[in-house]
């Protein structure tokens, strides 16, 4: 998406990250970047920095480098399971970054598995680094973009279901969270085969 032009017989590395895995409620988000000549500095894992630090780098990285992203909703999320739709959202940004004309000479992942041979439409070389949120700073600067992207998703959701306290916990399942299952139930952006939505349907 929106970045600065490149050389296109530059072969590009691709980080990758992906936030909203362990929620309760709401898409896995998964975000593509390759680093230009500009980013910015300070680049980490976004769980180890501050809301206002990402808020100061997710516009910096989006102004100065190329990105995708990549969204799965809750309803294919219970479709196909959280893993598989982890790989999807992934495979979603990378195709979202790219151009017809661009080469790609590996796309770094955070974690321990890729997309490859589990998603169809994965058609580009791939390595999965533990830890490289930390460690590969384009998949920093993904696991920034993804997260802020992500948030925001769940504070505009928090306006049509303001139960749930969304805007603080990212639909994660923290104790005001879980209160409000059992008071209100699940809505339609819940993950129905998560087991504490599960639990709430059934009451």
């Amino acid at each position: 998406m929106a970045c600065p032009p490149l050389i296109h017989d530059q072969r590009l590395v691709i980080g990758v990250d992906e936030a909203g895995r362990g929620p309760l409620a709401g898409p896995v988000v998964a975000a593509a970047v390759v680093l230009g000549p500009d980013a910015p500095a300070g680049l980490a894992d976004s769980k180890t920095l501050s809301a206002r630090r990402r808020a100061v780098l997710d516009p910096a990285i989006r102004a100065t480098c190329r990105w995708g992203i990549g969204v799965v909703e809750a309803d294919e999320i219970d479709r196909i399971n959280i893993f598989a739709a982890t790989m999807a959202a992934m495979t979603l940004a990378v195709a979202a970054l790219l151009s017809d004309d661009d080469a790609v000479e590996l796309v770094l992942i955070d974690g321990n598995k890729t997309p490859a041979g589990r998603v169809p439409g994965w058609i580009w070389p791939a390595r999965a680094i533990v830890g490289g949120d930390a460690s590969e700073p384009a998949i920093s600067a993904a696991s920034i973009v993804a997260k802020q992207h992500r948030d925001a998703i769940m504070i505009r959701a928090a306006q049509q279901w303001p139960h749930y306290g969304w805007q603080r916990n990212a639909g994660y399942g923290t104790r005001e969270h879980l209160d409000a299952l059992q008071r209100h139930g699940p809505c339609p952006l819940h993950r129905r085969s998560f087991a504490p939505v599960a639990q709430a349907l059934l009451i």
